[in-house]
């Protein structure tokens, strides 16, 4: 089945499969493996160097000529999903209060299998879409994946208290494995001949464009506020004395449902006001957002006094100063992350050619994770040096050099064809 057999519905409700699937396993490393980890008294040096989980996201871009070139993205994708239920069972085999070699190589190997499983998802999905359905799809994908985050790194926090650490990573494997299963249905796509033997010469192409160095720039930096803050904010709640159920509840399951929302707003605006508008307006809420968290840090309100387990009981601790402002930082940072998450994805789908997307998609978003890593690994350190308050000021001012190299963009955005298009 070619693209143009799918229907814009079709394939939004294919997109919001596939990037559920994709949001899972980073829901586990990102949201439930920190609070995991600072429970059984980890400190926050290590599990910021676990952001180095992530490298990779990374490298990806080093075997996505495989992806691209081999077989069909449906079988990298389900394959995949079945290779991330077995290393996500096997997590409880190691001690959970140290970081030993036999879960470093399982928690790599599963991050592998996700990045590999992002190239095939990426590449199908830029495949699938059309030019002038960024906005509308992008906005889906964030909202699926951060659907995705509510339920690995909410819902599975949530129910910890009653399947216990061990039963939350045997059932996020069986989750993978039904995923598995479905992905294999996803429509086929006809994408014409791929050459196996000069994808290079192709990329090499692409690289040679004008603005080049401006676009891999802003790539690593773009949103590098958000991914310096993001490693700190559930040790950041585990240390002011919220209980786990409550951060699964409100920081990850309200926050994602903020995050989707921001996400279905920012693929509007960024349809409506073009992709350029959308990463300079919606780019500096998402700047601004990381203020309060290093305001509620800095104020050091009252630590909570009665427990919260229950969506009844965290409307009544909004009396409560301290988490009255811990919940709205959290919502707003959240709101305005989506926001700038959709016109960032926009903006990567649009510059890339379909027939090597798997490859020039790898390549950008391994650039982005770069960033993410490296700050992330520092973030602990920098935390326990600086303060929670210092520390998420100092992520506020990272933000701001990524939109100063906007105007060096114009090159690689077509907005005024998009207009033309509608």
């Amino acid at each position: 089945m070619g693209r143009g057999a799918v229907s814009l519905r079709g394939k939004l409700a294919w997109i919001a499969l596939l990037y559920f699937a994709e949001g899972m396993p980073f829901g586990i490393v990102k949201d439930v493996l920190p609070v995991y980890f600072r429970v059984h008294d980890v400190d926050l040096t290590e599990i910021g160097l676990a952001s180095l989980l992530g490298l990779p996201w990374t490298l990806k871009v080093l075997w996505s000529p495989l992806v691209d070139g081999y077989g069909r993205r449906k079988d990298w994708i389900a394959g995949c999903l079945a290779a991330l239920g077995t290393f996500s069972a096997a997590i409880p085999l190691f001690p959970a209060g140290q970081l030993t070699l036999g879960l470093w190589i399982t928690l790599i190997a599963l991050t592998v299998a996700s990045a590999t499983q992002d190239i095939a998802i990426d590449a199908y999905t830029i495949g699938l879409v059309r030019d002038g359905e960024e906005g509308d799809a992008n906005g889906v994908r964030v909202s699926a994946y951060r659907v995705a985050l509510i339920f690995a790194g909410g819902g599975l926090l949530l129910v910890q208290a009653w399947l216990g650490w061990d039963g939350v990573f045997w059932a996020a494997a069986a989750v993978f494995f039904v995923l598995a299963v479905i992905a294999r249905a996803t429509p086929e796509l006809d994408l014409g001949e791929r050459d196996q033997t000069e994808w290079w010469q192709t990329l090499l192409v692409w690289l040679r464009r004008p603005g080049a160095a401006a676009l891999f720039a802003f790539i690593l930096i773009y949103k590098l506020g958000d991914a310096a803050m993001a490693p700190m904010v559930k040790p950041f709640w585990v240390d002011r004395g919220l209980a786990v159920e409550e951060i699964g509840l409100v920081s990850t399951t309200f926050g994602v449902a903020a995050t989707i929302a921001g996400a279905l707003v920012g693929g509007r605006l960024t349809d409506r006001w073009g992709i350029f508008s959308g990463l300079l307006l919606l780019g500096l809420a998402q700047a601004l957002s990381n203020l309060g968290y290093a305001g509620v840090a800095w104020l050091d309100p009252p630590p909570p006094t009665t427990e919260i387990s229950s969506l009844v009981g965290a409307g009544a601790a909004l009396l409560e100063p301290g988490r009255f402002l811990t919940y709205a930082a959290s919502l707003v940072e959240s709101f305005t992350g989506g926001l700038g998450t959709a016109a960032f994805l926009s903006f990567l789908m649009h510059v890339c050619d379909k027939r090597q997307a798997a490859i020039q998609y790898a390549l950008l978003s391994a650039v982005f994770a770069l960033s993410r890593d490296v700050a992330g690994a520092a973030s602990g350190w920098a935390t326990s040096r600086l303060g929670y308050d210092a520390y998420f000021l100092l992520t506020f001012a990272l933000a701001f050099p990524g939109l100063g190299l906007l105007p060096f963009l114009r090159p690689w955005i077509r907005d005024g064809e998009r207009a033309d298009r509608r």
